[in-house]
């Protein structure tokens, strides 16, 4: 029987991470005994119906140290008497010479009360993404003297520095992450070509069956709008206002609305930028919204659209899971060759692909799909063949139980 997993997650729960989610409880499923140790509380109230079915008991490490100063204290007092303390204590310190940051103090902290505060039965420790939480979870390994693994998705690859990537790699007991271009980025870090294992976490299909329905074949005019949908956090990576430039280059009589699911920073910019651009009414922001609501949008949109770019500080999407949760439902997308996105988008067959930042071309694509149903019809029924054929998330939940112990 596999020994219990102490999950390190950067918040939780999280609407944007829903496969996070849906991984822990079909490990849970499977047998996995799973303690989720969260670096930060929840920020929205909404949750998705995969957070009810977990059963891990979530534990919150103090966000930041001054908030918790008698938890602090106590947890490096007792951490300090662990047998992998000093290592870990000079691995952090050489860190720190290279990251001078409040940030690298707060995760030795972190690490301390987690190392102090684990039960004993726990087995491993295992951190969703590689930057801030691989670093508690390879402190407090190194004290308590654990196995550590990770996987990393997107922004921790992109934004974290080569040094760090590879010394954690080094350490760490197996890596996995989900798209063929992470992998051969972290692969050249890595002590071992085969050192990183790629895994597309996928889409649970029972919770996104097909619609079973055709779509109106609407093709933007006699007033009969278009419905354009995208999901997705407002920040500069998912090129929102690339998206909102190219609605605005349509040709002002074809009938189109356009309608935006997802929080984040940079909301209000964008909401003023659809002003400026005089897109009106026809601009819908909805924020986040729970499963059940993305995918009741899903069905009834004709058209999907993310826009994603490299963000200045190198940030960019792995294989965004929208994309898939958006193809699960026969809707035609359009999307930009950005990252791992070509892994799951092949132009022409089962969507569409554009040049990332690309005004005029966003646009011709959106114009082309509008006017053609049939076309999206075609390219919907390849994404769903697709999502069936390949990115099943039972297969990829099979090979990560074999890694934590749990029979074949």
């Amino acid at each position: 029987m596999a020994a219990p997993v102490a999950f390190v997650l950067k918040g939780y729960p999280r609407l944007s991470e829903t496969f996070i989610a849906q991984e822990i409880r079909s490990l849970e499923a499977l047998g996995l005994d799973i303690r989720i140790y969260s670096m930060r509380r929840p920020t929205e109230q909404k949750r998705h119906p995969v957070h009810a079915e977990i059963r891990a008991p979530v534990v919150y490490l103090p966000e930041y140290l001054y908030q918790e100063p008698g938890r602090v204290l106590a947890g490096w007092w007792k951490a300090r008497r662990l047998p992998g303390y000093a290592h870990a204590r000079r691995l952090w310190w050489r860190d720190l010479a290279r990251d001078r940051t409040p940030n690298r103090i707060r995760r030795f902290g972190q690490a301390c009360v987690l190392a102090a505060e684990l039960p004993g039965e726990i087995g491993r420790i295992h951190a969703h993404f590689l930057h801030t939480p691989a670093s508690v979870a390879r402190y407090a390994a190194l004290m308590r003297g654990l196995a550590w693994s990770v996987s990393a998705h997107a922004k921790d690859i992109w934004t974290t520095p080569d040094w760090e990537l590879a010394e954690k790699l080094v350490d760490a007991d197996w890596a996995v992450t989900c798209t063929r271009a992470g992998q051969a980025h972290l692969a050249a870090l890595a002590p071992r070509s085969d050192a990183v294992a790629l895994s597309y976490h996928g889409l649970d299909l029972a919770g996104f069956p097909a619609p079973g329905m055709a779509r109106p074949g609407r093709d933007g005019g006699n007033g009969d709008p278009v419905a354009i949908l995208s999901v997705g956090r407002a920040v500069p990576k998912k090129g929102f206002d690339t998206l909102l430039r190219a609605l605005a280059r349509l040709p002002p009589a074809l009938a189109w609305r356009f309608d935006h699911i997802g929080g984040g920073p940079d909301l209000p910019r964008l909401k003023d930028l659809a002003g400026e651009l005089a897109l009106g009414e026809r601009v819908r922001w909805h924020g986040g919204q729970a499963q059940a609501a993305v995918l009741e949008a899903y069905r009834h949109a004709d058209v999907f659209a993310l826009a994603s770019r490299v963000a200045d500080d190198g940030d960019r999407d792995g294989l965004p899971n929208v994309l898939m949760e958006a193809q699960s439902q026969g809707l035609a997308c359009i999307a930009t060759r950005v990252s791992a996105i070509p892994e799951l988008i092949a132009d022409g067959v089962n969507g569409l692909l554009v040049p990332p930042d690309d005004v005029e071309a966003l646009a011709a694509a959106l114009e082309r799909l509008i006017r053609e149903p049939a076309l999206r019809a075609r390219l919907g029924d390849g994404g769903l063949a697709t999502i069936r054929a390949g990115f099943d998330h039972a297969r990829a939940v099979r090979d990560l139980a074999r890694r934590f112990g749990l029979p074949a």
